[in-house]
C-alpha cells in the first residue's frame, strides 16, 4: 500500500530545511515569559521584534526529552484512545460556528445544545474513539465557552473527549474539571481526558493565548499536540517541499516551547498542511496533495518517534454524496498504511463550513470500511480449509452450507452499516435511497435511541459549580 511518499534522504533533507528556518529565520513568539525561557536556553532573542532564532541543539534536546506515548481517558477509564503505541484513533471534529440540520440547507449558528447532541452521538458511534463538540457555540461568551462546553462533553459521553481551549483564564477551570472528574490532582496526570491544541499561526509565529494556555495544563502534563496548518501558496511556499519544510520548522518550535515549559511533556506531530486553491481562494480539506502531506508528515513525525496526527477523512463536499466517499475515503486509507497514530477531525461539511452530523455518518463508514482492510489476517490450518476445498472440489456444491463456512463468514467479511449491496429490483422497492438518505436515516435512528450513561449526581454537581464560578470569575462585569 501507499505508505511512503519520502525517501530517507528527503526525510533528512525536510529536517536540515527546518533547522536552517529555526536557525537563520526563526520564529515570532509574543509571550514574554515563553521569550524569556528561550533566552534562559542560549537561543538569542530579540525581545523587541518577539523574535526567537532557535539553535539545532536546543531542538535536538527537545525531541529527545518530549513524551512519545501517552494514553487519554474516558469518564469511562475502559475507553482509551493510545498515542504512540501503533494504534490509529479517530475523532469527531472539535468545534464548528456553524451547524447543518439539514444537508443542503440553511446553516444556523451552534448552540451548547448542539455539543450535547453531538456527544451524545459521538458516544454511539463504534469507531470514534475521542468525542469532538462539533460547535463552538459563539453566542457563549469566549471567556468561559470551553468551560461549558467541557462540561457538556462530560456529561453526554463515557469517551475521551475534544474540543477547543481558547484563554488561559478559562484553562484553569478546565484542569479543575479534570480533578473533580478523577477525584485528585495525581489521578488527573494519571487519566487525561482531552488536549489542548498548539496552533502555530503559518508563517513562523505562535499566538499568545496558544502559549499562555500551556501554562495552565501542563500542571496537569497534559498531552499537547503542535499543529500548525501551513497552506500552500498562501502561508506556506507554492511548492510541497517548502510547505513540507516550513510545517516541520514550525512543529519543531511548538516542541521547544512544550519542552521549555516542562520537560518530558507529552508531544504531538501535528503535520495538518493543507494545499490552497486558486481558482476558489480556499484552502482544500482534500485531494492528491493532501495524500502527499498525510503520508509525509507522517513518515516526519515518526522519523523523530513521535506519535503523528495528519488531516486525512476529510471532504471538500458540502454533503455525504460521491465526491465525499471519495475524498475521505482515499485519504484516509493511504495515511493509515503509513500508520498515523490519529485522523480527522470527522464530521464537517465543507472546508470548516459547518458541522454535520449526516457527513459524520458517512465518514464513519469510511473508518469502519478502512479498518476492517487493515485487519490482520489469520493465516492457520483452519483458516486456510485444504480439507474443506478437498471436500466441496469436483461435487458440483458450493460452500455454502458447510460447518466451515458458518464457523468462519462472520469474522472473515466486513457488514456495512450504511453501504447498499442489494439487488437492483431490491433497492428499488426499499425506496431507491441514494447514500444521502440512508445517513439521514441512520442519523435519525441514533438520535432517537442512543442514550450515554449518565453522569452521577455527585459529579455533575461538581461540574456544574465549577461552570457558574467560572462564568462568575470570568465574565464581563
Amino acid at each position: 500500500m501507499f505508505s511512503s511518499v519520502l525517501t530517507p534522504s528527503q526525510i533528512q533533507w525536510i529536517h536540515e530545511a527546518s533547522l536552517t528556518i529555526l536557525d537563520r529565520v526563526g520564529v515570532e513568539i509574543p509571550h514574554p515569559e515563553m521569550l524569556r525561557r528561550f533566552a534562559d536556553s542560549g537561543a538569542p532573542v530579540d525581545f523587541q521584534t518577539k523574535r526567537v532564532k532557535i539553535p539545532a541543539d536546543l531542538v535536538a534536546s527537545s525531541l529527545q526529552q518530549a513524551g512519545k506515548q501517552f494514553t487519554i481517558y474516558g469518564r469511562d477509564l475502559t475507553r482509551r484512545a493510545h498515542f504512540g503505541q501503533g494504534k490509529r484513533n479517530y475523532n469527531s471534529t472539535g468545534g464548528q460556528a456553524f451547524w447543518l440540520e439539514k444537508i443542503g440547507g440553511e446553516r444556523r449558528q451552534t448552540t451548547l445544545s448542539d455539543v450535547a447532541t453531538a456527544a451524545r452521538f459521538g458516544d454511539a458511534l463504534k469507531h470514534i474513539g475521542i468525542v469532538g463538540a462539533m460547535a463552538d457555540p459563539p453566542d457563549l461568551p469566549g471567556c468561559y465557552r470551553p468551560v461549558e462546553v467541557m462540561a457538556a462533553l462530560i456529561k453526554n459521553t463515557t469517551k475521551p473527549i475534544h474540543f477547543w481551549f481558547n484563554n488561559r483564564g478559562a484553562a484553569k477551570y478546565l484542569v479543575d474539571m479534570v480533578i473533580a472528574l478523577r477525584g485528585d490532582e495525581q489521578r488527573a496526570v494519571r487519566y487525561p481526558i482531552c488536549y489542548p491544541f498548539l496552533e502555530p499561526i503559518s508563517p513562523l509565529r505562535f499566538p499568545f493565548e496558544g502559549i499562555d494556555i500551556l501554562f495552565e495544563t501542563s500542571r496537569l502534563n497534559m498531552p499537547t499536540p503542535v499543529g500548525p496548518m501551513a497552506q500552500l501558496g498562501l502561508s506556506a511556499p507554492a511548492t510541497i517541499a517548502g510547505t513540507l519544510a516550513q510545517e516541520n520548522a514550525e512543529i519543531l518550535a511548538g516542541i521547544c516551547v512544550t519542552q521549555l515549559l516542562r520537560p518530558g511533556l507529552p508531544v504531538m506531530y501535528s503535520g495538518i498542511c493543507h494545499a490552497f486553491d486558486m481558482a476558489t481562494t480556499q484552502l482544500i480539506f482534500s485531494g492528491p496533495e493532501q495524500v502527499i502531506f498525510g503520508v509525509a508528515m507522517t513518515q516526519m513525525g515518526k522519523h523523530y518517534g513521535l506519535p503523528v496526527y495528519v488531516n486525512v477523512g476529510l471532504t471538500d463536499s458540502k454533503r455525504p454524496d460521491a465526491q465525499a466517499g471519495l475524498e475521505s475515503g482515499a485519504t484516509l486509507v493511504m495515511a493509515a498504511a503509513a500508520a498515523a497514530d490519529v485522523y480527522g477531525h470527522m464530521g464537517i461539511s465543507g472546508v470548516d463550513q459547518a458541522a454535520s452530523l449526516d457527513m459524520l455518518v458517512l465518514q464513519h463508514e469510511v473508518i469502519a470500511f478502512v479498518e476492517s482492510a487493515m485487519r490482520e489476517i489469520e493465516f492457520s490450518d483452519r483458516t486456510l480449509g485444504l480439507e474443506e476445498i478437498a471436500a466441496v472440489a469436483g461435487t458440483g456444491k458450493t460452500f455454502l452450507d458447510r460447518d466451515h463456512t458458518l464457523e468462519h463468514f462472520r469474522q472473515e467479511l466486513w457488514v456495512p452499516a450504511l453501504l447498499n449491496r442489494q439487488y437492483y429490483q431490491g433497492w428499488v422497492d426499499s425506496g431507491a435511497l441514494s447514500t444521502e438518505d440512508r445517513c439521514h436515516q441512520q442519523k435519525e435512528r441514533i438520535l432517537r435511541t442512543h442514550h450515554p450513561d449518565p453522569l452521577p449526581e455527585d459529579l455533575a454537581g461538581a461540574v456544574d459549580e465549577i461552570v457558574e464560578t467560572a462564568k462568575r470569575e470570568l465574565a464581563p462585569v
